[in-house]
């Protein structure tokens, strides 16, 4: 079953955390203005084909909006990009700052 709380939850935290309005998004996906607001207020569900729309506008992989453990996987996923440009000298370094924030 759809879990239709998680996906509200987390297009709405996902959207504010990009400082964007539900109305704004609505527009910038070719949609009514009161679009995204229905789908946070759980009065409808995205088709599959605006839930990729969704994903792309919020500049997330689709996998990663499922994700609970990723809170902001926008973040994350510029992180990754930048460690990938790492000497594994400096990916040591990373790691071992990550385990001292834990």
């Amino acid at each position: 079953m759809i879990d239709t709380d998680f996906i509200a939850e987390r297009i709405a935290k996902l959207r504010t955390e990009k400082n964007i309005s539900a109305r704004d998004m609505s527009l910038s996906l070719g949609q009514s203005p009161n679009y995204i607001n229905n789908i946070e207020n759980k009065k409808a569900l995205p088709s599959m084909k605006m839930f990729i729309y969704i994903c792309e506008f919020l500049d997330i992989e689709p996998k990663d909006f499922f994700e609970e453990n990723f809170p902001s996987p926008r973040k994350l996923s510029k992180a990754m990009a930048a460690f990938k440009s790492l000497s594994p000298k400096q990916l040591e370094l990373l790691m071992s700052i990550a385990k001292e924030m834990k």
